[in-house]
């Protein structure tokens, strides 16, 4: 298998992280409607714990829209999924030390180390859009971490927002190859 077919198989399999990016954009915001109405402890507790979830959450989302494309076990790059998966984890006590320091800090903490969490997408999925989220994710949450003071909730409802829109551009991206894929075929 090339890269170029590994890189096709994990698009078509998983929809270019459409889902995930999706489910990720809902529990964000949930995160931000609980740190906008509720508590922040809410707030952080929802995201970090529901976070350990999204994988398999993106399963269901895909069997529920029976999504007919799988992954093929012997794909290359099952491996590095699952590294780029491990790095928001295990990442989170950096996060923690930040809003430990600084509570204001926990969303742009998070959005810095989400956006470098992007950057491998780029070489799993084949696609440069990966680069552009990063840049977004990144860019946002220094602006916010740094510069701007705006309400405890704005990364998350930032960060939600970027993802559904990613999301959304992206699996659009993929069906459409998808389809031109399969009349070549």
């Amino acid at each position: 298998m090339t890269l170029a077919e590994a890189q096709r198989d994990m698009r078509f399999g998983l929809m270019g992280g459409f889902m995930g990016q999706m489910v990720s954009g809902v529990l964000w915001a949930v995160s931000a409607a609980l740190a906008t109405w509720a508590s922040h402890s809410a707030a952080i507790t929802w995201l970090v714990v529901v976070g350990f979830f999204i994988f398999p959450l993106t399963k269901l989302g895909l069997w529920a829209m029976r999504h007919r494309y799988k992954v093929s076990k012997a794909n290359p790059l099952n491996g590095l999924g699952m590294q780029a998966a491990f790095v928001l984890p295990l990442c989170l006590p950096l996060v923690g030390a930040a809003a430990l320091y600084r509570p204001e800090w926990f969303y742009p903490a998070f959005m810095i180390l989400l956006g470098a969490h992007y950057l491998p997408f780029v070489t799993l999925y084949g696609m440069r859009i990966f680069y552009a989220l990063a840049a977004v994710l990144f860019t946002a949450g220094l602006m916010l971490g740094l510069y701007l003071r705006m309400p405890f909730a704005t990364g998350a409802w930032f960060t939600a927002a970027a993802l559904m829109v990613f999301a959304v551009w992206g699996g659009y991206l993929v069906h459409r190859e998808a389809e031109r894929f399969e009349a070549g075929a």
